[in-house]
């Protein structure tokens, strides 16, 4: 639809995870990007959105992804209650990169039918960087010059062309809740294909090689992750929960080295204490599931207990 008609972001979704629950909201009709690494666990972090976020239809665009992962993914990883509701667009890593272009678009332009229906879908494309690479092979070959990392000047208008058309509806419209997945070589966010889709899309959530390679899933950086439609559509409680929680991790993360070499002495800063305090139940948290966003929101207020009222 025309973007003078579309309405603004909805309400909030409830996911069924807490970090997307309380400090990483997602809205009805909200684009969001997971930038990660391979071997993060991105793909455990898309069927979880799949089964856990509030939806009429999800539309599963899968791009470049090996043969031997769809039907896994699909049969074992989402499951059947998932898949009742799912429709999956699949290309995988041998088709040719005009399928893998086409893919995308086809799965965009089944979620935006369930839409013009009146549904809300969940669009979930993984990923978005091989949409990119396939267009610059297809590009190069058509005698498009390259540019940064041979992507061709058109990658940025191809990108935005595809993001713009999920969000929210217009009129007796639905809404398309899309999350694209980007992968970053060398957690790279300055890439060019991560840097164009940080910039379009209505928040980023960076998983962390470090933080899955001890344990914690999802890997989600707290404090490198937005989501743009914060403040809007949480309340000032939240709002000063989620900036109280932000401001402990950038802290302890901040101290960290100093903890880890044992020259923090406790009581040297009020601040840091805190932090120590509180993170262990904050990065909990970030791993936790929820039953609803009260719930969540609950579990925040008592991993800040420690701290007090600050």
């Amino acid at each position: 639809p025309p973007a003078h008609a579309r309405r603004p972001l909805g309400r909030r979704l409830s996911t069924g995870l807490a970090a997307f629950d309380t400090l990483l909201p997602i809205a009805r009709g909200q684009r969001i990007g997971i930038f990660a690494g391979s071997g993060v666990g991105k793909s455990s972090l898309l069927a979880d959105l799949a089964r856990g976020v509030e939806a009429d239809r999800v539309v599963l665009v899968l791009i470049g992804e090996r043969g031997r992962e769809v039907g896994e993914f699909i049969h074992n990883t989402l499951g059947p209650e998932a898949m009742a509701r799912t429709v999956a667009v699949v290309a995988t890593s041998d088709e040719s990169p005009l399928i893998k272009r086409r893919a995308a678009w086809m799965g965009m332009a089944v979620a935006e039918a369930f839409r013009d229906a009146g549904h809300h879908v969940l669009l979930l494309v993984d990923s978005l960087t091989r949409f990119a690479e396939a267009h610059r092979e297809v590009a190069l070959t058509a005698g498009e010059p390259p540019s940064l990392r041979a992507y061709p000047p058109s990658t940025a208008a191809l990108i935005a062309g595809l993001a713009e058309r999920a969000g929210p509806g217009a009129g007796d419209q639905g809404d398309i809740t899309a999350v694209f997945t980007v992968l970053v070589a060398g957690s790279d966010m300055e890439e060019p294909v991560a840097d164009i889709t940080r910039g379009i899309l209505d928040g980023h959530v960076i998983l962390d090689r470090s933080i899955a390679e001890r344990g914690r899933f999802p890997a989600i950086d707290l404090r490198r992750s937005v989501s743009r439609s914060l403040p809007g559509i949480a309340t000032d409680e939240e709002n000063a929960l989620i900036a109280a929680a932000r401001g402990h991790v950038a802290v302890y993360e901040e101290a960290l080295p100093m903890i880890q070499t044992g020259l923090y002495v406790a009581g040297s800063d009020p601040r840091i204490d805190r932090a120590i305090a509180v993170y262990p139940a904050l990065d909990a948290l970030a791993a936790a599931k929820s039953a609803s966003v009260a719930d969540s929101f609950a579990m925040l207020r008592a991993a800040l207990a420690p701290a007090g009222s600050d």
